[in-house]
C-alpha cells in the first residue's frame, strides 16, 4: 500500500466519533447499552448518555473542537444549526469545557422563524432537537456536530429525520413479518439503504455574481441558447479538467474524513455539469451524508473561486441536474431482499418482496409524485433529459417474461433454467447486466435495487425514501394480514403472486418515456399524470394517503397537512421571487442595455446621412428597426408581468394561488423570457453585461 493510500485509510472517519471511537474509549457496559439503545432503538438513560458526553467532549476538544451544535434538518430543504460553546464558568473566574448527556441527548433551539404549515403560532418559539445515535457525531469546522431530529413543544415532527426514521421502522416491522413466513427467525431488522447520485454545475464565481438571478434564484430566468451547447455529446464522461480535478479531490478528502464514502466523480452530459457518487449505507446516514455532500460542494468551490449550483434547471435548453436514489431493503443478517438468490425458497421469498414493490408504486404513483415536486423541478422533468412526471416501473424484457409466465401458467424459456410454478424450481440466474438503467424510466430494476430517478439535484432526499419506505410497508402489511391466515402457505403465496402482478402489471412499462405515444398508453392504462408541482400536491392530503401514513405512525394528519402548505406555500414564494427578480433585471440591465445600443445606432444612421446620401445605411437601419420593435414588446410583457404578479396576491387560498402562479405569472415570465434572449441576439456585448450562456458555462475552461 502507497504512503498515500495509507493517509487515506488513516484520514478516513478520522472526524466521526463512529463505532470504532467508541468502542476504543468508552467503558464496555456504556459502549453495550448504546449499541443496545442503537439497535433497538430504545431509550438512553441519563447515566448512560452522560458518559457519551464526557468521552465524546473529550474527543472532540482532542480534535480542535471548541464548540458543538445540535444539527437538524428543517422543512426548508437545507440543515440547520445553532452554536454552543463547551466553555463554562467554573466559579473562580475561568473557564471549564464542559458537555452534560442532557446536552447531548437534547437542544432547545428557536423554532419561531422555521416553516411550520400551521402546526404552531409564531409566537410559540420552543423546539426541541432529539440525539440520533444511529447516525454518528462529527466535527467539521471546530465543531462538534450532533445529527438530531427537530420537534415542536407539543411533539409534532417538524423536520424530515423524524419521519424518516419513523418510516424505517415501519418497513422493518412489516419486513420483518414477511420473513418470518419464510422461517427467518433470526433476523432483527430489517433496513433500507441509499446510495444517491449527486449532479451539479460548476461555474466560476465572477460569473455567478453577475447574474442576479443565479443568486437570487439559483437558475437564470433569461439567456439565449449558445451556438454550442451539449449537441456534440463531448463532455460526458470526457477528461475533468484541472480546476475542476483540484476541486473534486478536496471535495473527496473532506467527505472521507466526514466518513462519507465518496466512491464515483465525473463530467456529466452538459457542459459544466458533474457527478459524485457515494457507496449505499442506511436511509437515515445516507441522508445526512447526501446533505454534507451538498454543503462541501458550496463550501469548497467558493475555495477555489468557483460556484456550486444544485439547482434543477440552471440553464433554459441544457440538461438540468438531477438526484438518482438507489434503493434496496436488507437484514441485519446481510440478506438483500431485492436479490432473486439462487434456491426455489430465496426466489419466491424476492418474488414477493418484488410484487409488494409493484403494488406499492401503482397503488401509490402519485405520493411518488409528490416527494419529488417543486418549482425547480418542473423545468426539468419530461424535458427530454430526465423521466416524465408519469411514474411507472422499469424491470427489463427478462423479469418482465418471468412475472408474464408466473401469471399465466405458462413455461417460461429464458437464460437457465424452466420457471414452472413458485418455489418449485430455480429462477433462472438474473445478473446485474441482464437490466438496463433506462434513462426514461422514473423508477428501473436494476439487478438487485431500484433506481428512483425523479428527484431534482437541490432535494433533502428524506422526502421521497419516507414515501418509498412506508408505501411498501403498507403493502408488506397487507400480504402478512393474508398470509398468516394461511392453510397452505406455498399454494397462497403462488396466489397472491399471480394475483398482484395482474392487478398492478399497467405499472410496468419498459419503452422510451419520452415517446409522446407513452403519453396516451399511459392515460389508457388508467396512470396519472401529474405535469406540475400544483398538480400533484393535492394527492397528498388525499384520504387513502393520510390513511396510509398516520397508519404506520410516519406522519399524524396535523403533520401531512401541514407539509402541504409548506409545499405550497414554496411554491407560490418561488415563483414570485423569480418574477420579482426578473423584473428587476430587466428594468436595471436589459433596458438600459436596449436603450444604449439604439441610441448608438440612431446616431450612426444620421451621421452617415449627414455625410451624403449615397452612404448605405440600411444594416443599421433594419437593425435598429427589428430592436425597437422587441423594445415595445419588451415594455408591454414587461408591463404583463408586473400586473400578473401584483393580481395574483388577492388570492388567499394556497392552491388557487400556486396554481395562479402556475398559469398567470409563470406564462408572462415565459413570454417576457422570449423577448429579452431574442434581444441578447442582437445586441451589442459591449452594452450586454449580463454574462451569456457560452461565456458562464465556459467559465471553467483551464
Amino acid at each position: 500500500m502507497s504512503d498515500n493510500s495509507k493517509n487515506i485509510a488513516e484520514r478516513f472517519g478520522s472526524m466521526v466519533f463512529n463505532d470504532k471511537v467508541m468502542k476504543e474509549r468508552l467503558p464496555k457496559d456504556v459502549y453495550k447499552a448504546l449499541r443496545k439503545t442503537i439497535a433497538n432503538g430504545t431509550h438512553l438513560e441519563l447515566d448512560v448518555a452522560n458518559v457519551v458526553a464526557s468521552v465524546m467532549k473529550e474527543w472532540a476538544v482532542e480534535k480542535g473542537a471548541t464548540h458543538f451544535t445540535h444539527w437538524f434538518q428543517p422543512m426548508t430543504g437545507v440543515t440547520a444549526e445553532k452554536h454552543d460553546s463547551f466553555i463554562m464558568p467554573d466559579g473562580e473566574g475561568r473557564a471549564i469545557m464542559e458537555f452534560s448527556g442532557k446536552a447531548l441527548v437534547k437542544g432547545e433551539p428557536d423554532a419561531s422563524s422555521f416553516p411550520s404549515g400551521g402546526l404552531r403560532s409564531t409566537f410559540e418559539a420552543r423546539g426541541y432537537t432529539a440525539w440520533d445515535p444511529t447516525s454518528y457525531a462529527f466535527i467539521k469546522d471546530n465543531t462538534l456536530y450532533i445529527p438530531t431530529a427537530f420537534c415542536s413543544y407539543s411533539g409534532e415532527a417538524l423536520d424530515k429525520k423524524t419521519p424518516l426514521l419513523r418510516s424505517m421502522e415501519a418497513l422493518s416491522r412489516q419486513a420483518l413479518r414477511v420473513l418470518r413466513l419464510f422461517g427467518h427467525n433470526d433476523c432483527k431488522r430489517v433496513v433500507s439503504s441509499v446510495g444517491p447520485e449527486q449532479e451539479y454545475f460548476l461555474i466560476d464565481k465572477s460569473m455567478y455574481l453577475k447574474r442576479p438571478d443565479l443568486m437570487y434564484c439559483g437558475r437564470t430566468l433569461f439567456g439565449a441558447r449558445p451556438p454550442k451547447g451539449q449537441e456534440m455529446e463531448d463532455h460526458y464522461f470526457g477528461a475533468i479538467k484541472n480546476r475542476v480535478s483540484k476541486f473534486m479531490r478536496e471535495v473527496d478528502e473532506e467527505l472521507w474524513k466526514l466518513g462519507v464514502y465518496a466512491k464515483t466523480e465525473h463530467n456529466e452530459v452538459a457542459p459544466a455539469q458533474h457527478e459524485i457518487a457515494p457507496i449505499y449505507s442506511e436511509s437515515n446516514i445516507a441522508t445526512d451524508h447526501n446533505q454534507l455532500i451538498m454543503e462541501l460542494l458550496k463550501s469548497v468551490a467558493a475555495k477555489h473561486g468557483l460556484t456550486c449550483l444544485l439547482h434543477e434547471k440552471p440553464f433554459a435548453g441544457i440538461n438540468g441536474s438531477g438526484k438518482h436514489v438507489n434503493w434496496s431493503i436488507s437484514t441485519d443478517t446481510g440478506i438483500n431482499l431485492l436479490e432473486p438468490g439462487d434456491t426455489p425458497f430465496e426466489n419466491a421469498q424476492f418474488l414477493l418482496f418484488l410484487v409488494a414493490v409493484i403494488k406499492a408504486v401503482d397503488d401509490y404513483q402519485d405520493l411518488l409524485r409528490v416527494s419529488v415536486a417543486s418549482a425547480g423541478n418542473d423545468h426539468r422533468l419530461g424535458a427530454n433529459e430526465a423521466p416524465p412526471a408519469i411514474v411507472s416501473i422499469f424491470l427489463g424484457d427478462e423479469l418482465t417474461e418471468i412475472l408474464n409466465a408466473l401469471e399465466n401458467d405458462t413455461l417460461y424459456v429464458g437464460k437457465g433454467k424452466t420457471l414452472m410454478e413458485i418455489g418449485a424450481t430455480v429462477l433462472p440466474h438474473f445478473p446485474k447486466d441482464t437490466t438496463d438503467r433506462n434513462r426514461t424510466s422514473p423508477f428501473a430494476f436494476t439487478g438487485n435495487k431500484f433506481e428512483f430517478r425523479m428527484l431534482g439535484s437541490a432535494f433533502n432526499i428524506a422526502g421521497p425514501i419516507i414515501v418509498l419506505n412506508t408505501i411498501v410497508a403498507d403493502v408488506l402489511k397487507q400480504f402478512t394480514d393474508e398470509l398468516e391466515e394461511s392453510k397452505d402457505f406455498r399454494v397462497d403465496l403462488s396466489k397472491l403472486i399471480k394475483r398482484t402482478i395482474k392487478e398492478h402489471k399497467r405499472i410496468i412499462f419498459n419503452g422510451n418515456g419520452y415517446d409522446p405515444d407513452w403519453v396516451k398508453e399511459a392515460e389508457r392504462r388508467g396512470l396519472s399524470n401529474l405535469k406540475t408541482t400544483p398538480d400533484a400536491l393535492p394527492a397528498f392530503i388525499r384520504p387513502k394517503n393520510v390513511e396510509m401514513f398516520v397508519r404506520h405512525n410516519v406522519f399524524s394528519e396535523h403533520e401531512i397537512h401541514s407539509r402541504y402548505e409548506i409545499l405550497l406555500e414554496n411554491y407560490s414564494k418561488t415563483i414570485n421571487i423569480e418574477a420579482l427578480t426578473m423584473m428587476d433585471m430587466v428594468n436595471k440591465y436589459v433596458i438600459p442595455a436596449v436603450i444604449a445600443y439604439q441610441n448608438e445606432l440612431a446616431q450612426l444612421v444620421l451621421s452617415k446621412k449627414s455625410l451624403g446620401a449615397d452612404i448605405p445605411v440600411s444594416l443599421e437601419e433594419n437593425l435598429l428597426s427589428k430592436i425597437a420593435r422587441l423594445a415595445d414588446c419588451l415594455g408591454k410583457r414587461l408591463e404583463n408581468l408586473s400586473q400578473q404578479t401584483i393580481a395574483v396576491r388577492e388570492i388567499k387560498d394556497k392552491l388557487e394561488l400556486a396554481r395562479a402562479y402556475r398559469e398567470k405569472v409563470c406564462t408572462a415570465m415565459n413570454e417576457l423570457r422570449l423577448v429579452v434572449d431574442e434581444l441578447e441576439l442582437l445586441v451589442s456585448s459591449r452594452h450586454w453585461t449580463l454574462p451569456t450562456y457560452t461565456e458562464i458555462l465556459n467559465s471553467v475552461n483551464e
